[in-house]
């Protein structure tokens, strides 16, 4: 199912379920790897720190969807943590590499600022979850949460840091920060059109 009823879209839905226990789970541990990351100046234990997020990430998802347990709780607490661990993981990051310093403040004023808003954006709406923004505004939803744009967004700006492309990691994030400017722009004029503002 992936719009909801008025009723159950003012309701949390259930707290207690697999992939919110996974997100919690994957978070702690993203978390605690790069804080010891970050005190034993580990680059290669940060690298380990983000594929526990990334792969929890997923599965926190993929188990969602397959168990039938997405709520639109459960969104915002995988949103809240994604946030969560990326603050921790990037500042770790530019403190190991301060090279990556200003990459970093165009990423996370992005996400953390731009990308947040797009993504609780889906609560003025009947849907499950970003996932499902598609059924709003399929265009919103193709450059900020479709499988391809996810793996851009992101993993586009930690793999060019990864090989020391330093400037294309940047112009990455710029090309991101347009997109979201973008993308929230269009969501304005969502809001607009459904009588939502």
């Amino acid at each position: 199912m992936t719009l909801v009823d008025s009723r159950a879209a003012i309701t949390v839905g259930p707290l207690r379920t697999v992939p919110n226990y996974i997100t919690a789970i994957r978070t702690v541990a993203a978390v605690t790897v790069g804080i010891v990351a970050l005190v034993s100046g580990s680059v290669a234990l940060m690298a380990v720190s983000y594929g526990i997020y990334w792969i929890g990430d997923v599965l926190d998802g993929w188990t969602a969807r397959r168990l039938g347990q997405e709520t639109r709780a459960g969104a915002v607490f995988d949103i809240v943590s994604d946030r969560a661990c990326t603050a921790v993981l990037c500042v770790g990051l530019v403190s190991l590499i301060p090279d990556v310093a200003v990459v970093a403040v165009v990423f996370l004023l992005s996400f953390l600022v731009l990308d947040t808003m797009l993504s609780l954006a889906f609560l003025c709406w009947p849907v499950l979850s970003p996932n499902y923004f598609h059924l709003v505004d399929r265009r919103v939803w193709a450059l900020n949460w479709s499988p391809v744009a996810k793996v851009a967004n992101t993993a586009g700006v930690i793999g060019a840091i990864a090989f020391e492309q330093y400037p294309l990691a940047l112009g990455v994030a710029v090309a991101v920060v347009a997109v979201k400017l973008w993308s929230i722009t269009a969501v304005v004029g969502l809001l607009e059109r459904d009588g939502r503002a």
